[in-house]
């Protein structure tokens, strides 16, 4: 939302966002979709299975494991984050301890160090997953796939700069 915002109010000319539910008052220039999991480092999980006197985390429901975690977001006005609020509430899911993170990277780097499970885009770490770095969570029913571009507001048409740089990006403006 805060990069709507900044649309909005003319303080920059284009954003990489997330496809917002109301996109009326922007013109939105899909790069495709992207899929947010939960992940975490192997020693965190032993470290919370330890803990909670279990083998693995297999033997934690979806709901025990976040209720027992320390779960890693970004914050709450950002639009993945009310995505996966919306996933959360939907699957009557709730955090033992929600630590707010300003943005993926981050994320990503918390994980890594073992801080807890945070909900990530696999797109940025498919890496880690391949090199077992960080493990996914197994959910029993995914997380809707999102969609993310650019956006520029329809009553800014876009400048000489932002118009090069989307062909640059195979998007006409």
């Amino acid at each position: 939302l805060h990069t709507l915002t900044l649309l909005e109010n003319g303080s920059i000319d284009i954003g990489l966002i997330g496809r917002p539910a109301g996109i009326r008052p922007f013109v939105f220039y899909s790069l495709g979709g992207i899929e947010d999991t939960f992940v975490a480092a192997r020693p965190y999980l032993d470290n919370l299975c330890l803990r909670s006197g279990r083998r693995s985390i297999g033997e934690f429901s979806v709901s025990e494991l976040f209720a027992n975690a320390n779960l890693m977001l970004l914050d709450e006005q950002n639009i993945t984050r009310q995505h996966i609020d919306g996933y959360l509430a939907q699957h009557q899911i709730t955090a033992g301890q929600l630590l707010e993170i300003s943005n993926m990277d981050l994320l990503i780097d918390f994980a890594r160090i073992g801080l807890g499970i945070a909900c990530v885009i696999r797109e940025f770490i498919q890496s880690d997953l391949d090199s077992g770095t960080l493990l996914e969570i197994p959910l029993t029913d995914p997380i809707p796939g999102r969609e993310i571009g650019f956006a520029h507001t329809k009553a800014a048409p876009p400048n000489e700069a932002v118009q090069k740089f989307l062909a640059l990006c195979g998007k006409e403006a």
